[in-house]
């Protein structure tokens, strides 16, 4: 992953805005997610007056082209160009706003404490609020396939078709997020759930990206697997991710 250069006082990366929060009276302290840098925290100056030129390109889940000064303790956007819009689309619907929220604080969390894949967690963000955006697939569907696919570049991949403990060939009744997934009968250890089996074809679905079967799933699996799914980012994340509490689930 790409270092700030603090010789040259500037460099230019590709950021999503996962968040921000005032600062005084009119600027905005963002935390960014960025292409070649990782998490970024930085100042945008005066983009909170209605004169500022690029206020509106630095709210959440935009993406922008941006040109940084860097700082001791945060850094400062100078230029930003938009790339991508998709706050737009987003914050006007509820459900999409909700599932972005989630993906931002989760994005947030794992390139806090994971900045060597940073890279790989920029695209999937990416990909995620661009979908949500166009409104690609039911909002909820999008949100659980961006955790798992963002959990498994953070190196805890679930496995839902094999035995996580053993190997063993699935389909298999048990799913335990402590060791990784499903889990044969013989590994299984108490107080594993018990998942339908059309609920771990759609888990299976949305880690790969089989989006014709995750459309086609019922409601009853859909909730089933967002209990799984958010048990286990919990599980790895030893915390909560609060926003996840306002998803709207069918």
């Amino acid at each position: 992953m790409a270092g700030k250069s603090f010789a040259s006082r500037t460099y230019r990366d590709e950021g999503v805005i996962l968040r921000t929060h005032k600062l005084g009276e009119a600027d905005r302290i963002l935390v960014l997610l960025t292409r070649g840098h990782g998490q970024v925290r930085a100042v945008a100056k005066g983009v909170r007056r209605t004169s500022s030129k690029f206020g509106a390109r630095l709210e959440p889940f935009m993406v922008a082209d941006l040109q940084l000064s860097s700082g001791r303790n945060l850094d400062i956007v100078t230029q930003a160009t938009t790339l991508g819009a998709y706050g737009h689309g987003i914050v006007s619907d509820y459900a999409r706003y909700t599932a972005a929220a989630a993906i931002a604080e989760t994005a947030e969390r794992l390139t806090d404490v994971d900045g060597e894949s940073a890279n790989a967690h920029y695209h999937l963000v990416i990909g995620a609020l661009a979908a949500l955006n166009r409104g690609a697939h039911a909002p909820e569907l999008i949100l659980d396939s961006y955790l798992l696919r963002a959990l498994a570049t953070a190196g805890w991949a679930p496995s839902f078709t094999v035995c996580a403990r053993c190997g063993a060939p699935g389909p298999h009744t048990a799913f335990s997020a402590a060791l990784g997934g499903a889990v044969c009968s013989a590994c299984r250890p108490p107080g594993s759930a018990s998942p339908s089996p059309d609920t771990m074809v759609l888990l299976a679905a949305l880690l790969s990206g089989d989006w014709p079967t995750a459309d086609a799933a019922g409601q009853q699996a859909r909730r089933e697997s967002a209990g799984l799914v958010g048990g286990y980012l919990q599980w790895h994340l030893e915390r909560v991710v609060k926003s996840l509490q306002h998803v709207e689930r069918v």
